[in-house]
């Protein structure tokens, strides 16, 4: 049995990326070029050349990796497709990690939806028809007895940051794709990198491969995955376990990252292990704690707080009830019980507002029903009480959408909330833009200029009446990197509702809302800023929370000083 950790004794010794050790090598020739963390490509010196094998394997220029970074964006701008870019995002990681790094972390706005978010679920679809390097661990249910071997051959000793698992029964876009869910695990450590200075030889991808329900891959002579249905119950929370006590003993001090998992799955393990480690579900906790952020930001603007808004929310899945959490975790540190603060929602899933008395409520959302006699008397169709009368019948202040229903906030429904809320707190949060519940223009428009919008996906600025409306993404890239970082450079024994509030509200910190028509969230293209703003509120409350006795006068230069910067070193020969 897992016992719950105590705080360690002091904050450990990060490797720094400057340490000469991490820059010397015994490898010479193409072998050299042909290892993504070695390798400078025609940036090598003329001395570096020399020692290392490499006279005439290169073409004579010698080059700056700024030159490298604009000749290899000009490369990736003329390729026709998303699918292209990642394909060559993809070749340029497994061939030169640095310079990959570099171009990703100059253009993360552009380039995020590339490497992750729907684009890699194409290329994820492609994946056991083409050759790519093996990167990560790949751990099947069938082989349990591997699972400590495959992560010793990894030859890292205990020095990891981060482990993120999948998996991918409900990847973005896709749904259960089997093995080749370890790109999602890949790209989003690459974000992690990119913009939270995590360093990439400390984070590792995991496929946690327990089969999977796609006949066309079971059927499939190429796929490299398990062939047969998906292993539940019993032998599935065995597996996971075994994984979770075999990292923890091996990686005391690793953040355990989930990412992927089907709804039920995703909150029993958080539950069972939350409290006794560091862990994170990106899908249950990041998209709550930034639209927590954006709601902050529109409190602020409205003069009022939290325990006053009543929250309907579109959307019962993962994405729905971590918000639903989070909102209400909120409301409780402002005085509410958890039961007032639960009244104060009403969510909405494919059945219609969630009662007590449906069968098919699910255990995630069970907590959240209303009673089966508060809706006695209200419209109903075939699909039970619809958004439009729920609505109607609670006036909420906040509307939330996680349904990937696009258009669901008809005109009808917003003139409705906009005639009882002065000023309506509206989050579509459905990405990409043609599965939004609603596009900004129409909700600024019809609530005559008076909505507080930010939404899933980017949208352009909107003007109304002369006002210039900047409609601020409520993006999970905004807030994980930082929260990430922060544990990782406090080594807090777990991650606590706190440090989410902590990483919350200095994410909307970082906006000034006084203008009319401004942004409830701080710009994307500035997510390394951000992450270390973050980071240094979630350390400070890592300390005050007394998760960690790591001690420091100046959080803000440790923060910094533990990014990893996308740069190359003199590489020695030795």
């Amino acid at each position: 049995m897992l016992q719950k950790p105590n705080p360690p004794p002091t904050a450990l010794p990060r490797r720094s990326s400057n340490d000469p050790a991490r820059h010397q090598t015994t490898a010479r020739g193409f072998d050299v070029l042909n290892s993504p963390l070695l390798n400078k490509g025609t940036a090598f010196t003329v001395e570096e050349r020399t020692a290392l094998g490499l006279t005439g394997l290169l073409p004579r220029d010698v080059c700056s990796l700024e030159t490298q970074v604009k000749r290899a964006y000009l490369q990736y701008d003329r390729l026709p497709d998303a699918l292209g870019k990642n394909i060559y995002l993809t070749a340029m990681h497994d061939r030169n990690e640095v310079l990959f790094f570099r171009l990703f972390s100059e253009h993360l706005r552009e380039m995020i939806p590339i490497v992750n978010d729907l684009t890699v679920g194409l290329a994820i679809e492609q994946y056991h028809h083409e050759s790519r390097r093996p990167c990560g661990v790949y751990l099947s249910i069938d082989h349990t007895e591997d699972i400590e071997q495959a992560f010793a051959n990894l030859g890292t000793g205990d020095d990891i940051d981060l482990i993120l698992a999948t998996d991918a029964e409900q990847i973005l876009g896709i749904g259960d794709w089997g093995v080749g869910g370890i790109e999602v695990s890949i790209g989003k450590l690459a974000i992690y990198t990119a913009a939270g200075g995590i360093d990439p030889s400390r984070a590792v991808p995991v496929m946690l491969d327990v089969g999977t329900n796609r006949e066309e891959l079971v059927g499939d002579p190429m796929y490299v995955g398990n062939r047969h249905a998906r292993i539940r119950g019993d032998r599935y929370v065995a597996f996971i376990d075994q994984y979770v006590h075999t990292v923890r003993r091996l990686y005391p001090n690793a953040v355990l990252l989930w990412e992927d998992l089907a709804p039920n799955n995703a909150r029993r393990i958080l539950a069972r292990y939350r409290d006794r480690m560091c862990m994170f579900n990106d899908d249950i906790q990041g998209t709550g704690a930034v639209t927590l952020a954006a709601a902050i930001s529109a409190n602020r603007v409205c003069g009022t707080n939290m325990q006053s808004q009543r929250v309907v929310i579109f959307g019962a899945g993962t994405a729905g009830i971590g918000v639903a959490d989070e909102l209400r975790n909120a409301m409780m540190r402002e005085g509410l019980t958890r039961a007032e603060a639960t009244s104060r929602f009403w969510l909405v899933d494919k059945q219609g507002l969630l009662t007590s008395d449906m069968a098919d409520v699910q255990d995630h959302q069970a907590p959240y029903a209303r009673s089966s006699g508060e809706a006695k008397g209200w419209t109903r169709t075939s699909k039970g009480v619809d958004l439009a009368e729920v609505v109607r019948r609670v006036k909420p202040t906040m509307l939330v959408g996680a349904s990937n229903v696009a258009g669901a906030f008809t005109e009808a429904i917003i003139r409705n909330m906009a005639a009882y809320t002065e000023r309506p707190i509206i989050f579509p949060l459905s990405h990409p833009s043609a599965r939004s519940e609603a596009n900004p223009t129409d909700l600024i428009e019809w609530t005559d200029g008076r909505a507080l919008v930010a939404t899933g996906t980017a949208f352009t600025p909107v003007t109304y009446k002369g006002v210039t409306y900047v409609i601020g993404q409520i993006s999970n890239a905004m807030l994980y990197p930082g929260l990430i970082l922060g544990t990782v450079v406090s080594q807090a024994g777990r991650i606590s509702d706190g440090m989410f509030a902590a990483a919350a509200s200095a994410l909307s910190s970082l906006v000034t809302v006084r203008q009319p028509g401004s942004s409830l969230l701080p710009n994307i293209n500035n997510l390394r800023s951000v992450a270390m703003t973050v980071a240094g509120a979630v350390v400070e409350a890592a300390i005050n929370e007394g998760l960690t006795k790591f001690k420091t006068m100046d959080i803000g230069r440790e923060v910094e000083a533990a990014m990893w910067q996308p740069q190359y070193h003199p590489l020695k020969a030795i």
